[in-house]
């Protein structure tokens, strides 16, 4: 591309021509500009998660600087948060690796802005991508592919980590009583009336072995005499 725009910057140079046909020619070389600059992955419409890595082209003539910003879909004003930065220019690599995970679920664009020495920008868009790291996605959409990351100098390496998979609730029963064993220290009326009548019985026996103890006693005293 860099080759091709130069043949034909010398050939404007030096080929006699027309202002109209000077300004087609120009307006052909910004065209090849704008077709080099692009971002390959992630595309349009697509489910991300955890760290995705940016991949596209911002080798350019003139080039000066790049950066990948995001903004949010429903946002009218389209105000751009930067993800990654760098005065070097990317041929088909790695232009940036964007952390998902510290944003909110949502629709999101991004794109690749480059700036040239002359002042002018080129701008490359992807919309609608679905970043999913918390929440269900999509009945019906493919799943998203886990994300590779290749440390490069100049952009930082982040860790993808797995989410946790949710465990079944569980629906709490009533408790059901659970019948108390027999109290052994409980005594009945029948056991009441036994225990009584043993007293009185020994009671009884005994006042009766005291008596013929006294009656003996005395028989054999009385006898003596």
């Amino acid at each position: 591309m860099r080759y091709l725009y130069l043949i034909m910057t010398i050939i404007i140079i030096f080929t006699p021509r027309s202002a109209k046909a000077e300004r087609e020619l120009l307006v052909n070389l910004q065209q090849i500009e704008v077709v080099n600059a692009k971002i390959d992955s992630p595309v349009a419409g697509q489910v991300v998660q955890g760290a995705v890595v940016i991949r596209g082209n911002s080798t350019v003539n003139g080039f000066q600087s790049l950066e990948v910003d995001f903004a949010y879909l429903s946002d009218p004003t389209q105000t751009w948060f930067l993800i990654q930065e760098s005065t070097s220019p990317v041929e088909d690599g790695i232009l940036a690796v964007w952390d998902t995970t510290t944003i909110t679920d949502g629709n999101y664009n991004l794109r690749l802005l480059i700036k040239q020495i002359d002042g002018n920008q080129i701008e490359v868009s992807i919309t609608g991508l679905r970043v999913r790291n918390y929440t269900p996605i999509e009945t019906g959409t493919p799943a998203p592919i886990p994300p590779q990351v290749t440390p490069v100098p100049g952009v930082a390496t982040f860790t993808v980590t797995s989410q946790a998979t949710p465990s079944p609730s569980v629906t709490p029963q009533a408790p059901t009583n659970t019948p108390l064993p027999a109290n052994p220290a409980m005594i009945s009326a029948s056991q009441v009336m036994l225990t009584f009548g043993k007293g009185a019985a020994f009671t009884i026996g005994s006042f009766a072995i005291v008596g013929a103890y006294i009656i003996l006693r005395t028989f054999l005293h009385n006898r003596k005499w």
